[in-house]
């Protein structure tokens, strides 16, 4: 079976977590004997075609837009995109489509219309969710792409429970056509290094009697990252000033920064900017508890990359965490936006060491069992055989 996917992110583009899902999931469907041939935008020095792990890959120009307006530059990118598509539609025979989230959307419908192939959509996120209803303009252009999207796909995939009734109520998908496929890891690729100076990179970012704690992810509103600055005075109290908290992504720090010295906690805190897959794998392990207090998460990728590092994890209960995380068996879940009971699940883990690791060891048996991208791919093109099953009834 050959399948075209379109994304508008893929490695070495790392926006965010999509690029990771479709580097992990599709090289295991290629072994299952399927050939994907994967549609994205350019990036730097990657070339315009190639072949990794078994995918063909396919990497557009897109035209700039106008003062960075991101609705014209989605429009441009869907031109680019279906221009590609077209043409390898025009000289291959391919199966089915396969697309991720509404950025790409009109570029799928429109080779889904031009060619009759059945089209599968994996909504990783929604407008509403993440903004907690649609507020403008431009929200209310994105919703109704995510609407047209499912109704046009035979078949919707989703990351969670949570976005299974998400993707129902707020897009309107029918839920016979919805499939709840939890993500993946691959574990091994969070492994410390032979060679690794462990307290050479500790001492760099806290003193030998300084706990870590670190949240790593986009510098989003939804992330609840300001509930994480405002539980940190309750935890530096309690742990008498022995803590440092570390926050790794890009994007405008500056309100939180600003927060951080309003609160007096500003040398207890650390902002790395960007930080690279390799430089974050070496930091994970030498950190002591990892914190997510999303208002917002369809599924919490971020969780199981801490799985993988052997890190206790403490997350809010927003979404999807809470079926990623089993509180109490393979971290602690606390309540969304509520600094007291964030601070709560971080000092139990801080103050109780051999809990900690009972946490981890748990967690980290839950990637193979839960989480495995073999499995992942097993349960993915099962909905392939569904989709064209439905599409030979028609």
């Amino acid at each position: 079976m050959k399948i075209l996917v379109l994304t508008w992110e893929f490695p070495p583009r790392l926006i965010g977590g999509i690029s990771r899902h479709c580097a992990e999931l599709y090289p295991e469907i290629t072994k299952l004997g399927y050939e994907i041939h994967l549609v994205t935008i350019e990036v730097g020095l990657a070339p315009a075609y190639e072949i990794i792990d078994g995918i063909h890959i396919y990497r557009v120009e897109v035209e700039p837009s106008p003062r960075d307006h991101l609705l014209t530059w989605i429009s441009n990118m869907n031109t680019s995109l279906q221009e590609q598509a077209q043409l390898l539609v025009a000289s291959q025979q391919f199966d089915l489509i396969h697309v991720h989230d509404w950025l790409v959307a009109k570029a799928a419908i429109a080779i889904k219309n031009i060619t009759g192939l059945p089209l599968i959509a994996t909504i990783h996120a929604t407008e509403y969710g993440r903004h907690q209803g649609i507020h403008n303009y431009d929200s209310e252009q994105i919703h109704q792409q995510e609407r047209d999207l499912v109704q046009e796909a035979v078949q919707t995939i989703v990351c969670s429970k949570y976005m299974h009734w998400e993707v129902d109520e707020v897009l309107g998908c029918p839920p016979d056509n919805i499939h709840t496929i939890y993500n993946g890891i691959k574990p091994e690729k969070k492994q410390r290094p032979q060679d690794f100076d462990f307290w050479s990179l500790r001492r760099s970012f806290a003193t030998d009697h300084e706990k870590i704690i670190y949240y790593v992810g986009r510098m989003t509103p939804e992330k609840g990252i300001f509930v994480l600055l405002n539980a940190a005075s309750n935890v530096l109290w309690e742990m008498e000033g022995r803590v440092k908290i570390v926050f790794v992504g890009g994007g405008n720090t500056d309100q939180l920064k600003s927060r951080a010295w309003d609160l007096g906690i500003w040398d207890k805190c650390f902002f790395t900017g960007f930080m690279s897959d390799s430089d974050l794998d070496k930091f994970q392990t030498v950190a002591d508890c990892a914190v997510f207090p999303s208002l917002y998460e369809p599924f919490g990728i971020v969780a199981l990359e801490s799985f993988a590092s052997h890190v206790p994890v403490v997350v809010s209960d927003a979404g999807g965490l809470p079926e990623v995380v089993r509180h109490g068996q393979t971290g602690i879940v606390t309540w969304k936006n509520n600094p007291e009971s964030l601070a709560w699940g971080i000092l139990e883990v801080l103050r109780n060491p051999s809990y900690a690791k009972w946490l981890t060891d748990n967690a980290y048996d839950e990637l193979r069992l839960r989480f495995n991208w073999a499995d992942i791919a097993q349960q993915t093109t099962k909905v392939y055989r569904l989709a064209l099953a439905k599409a030979d009834l028609k």
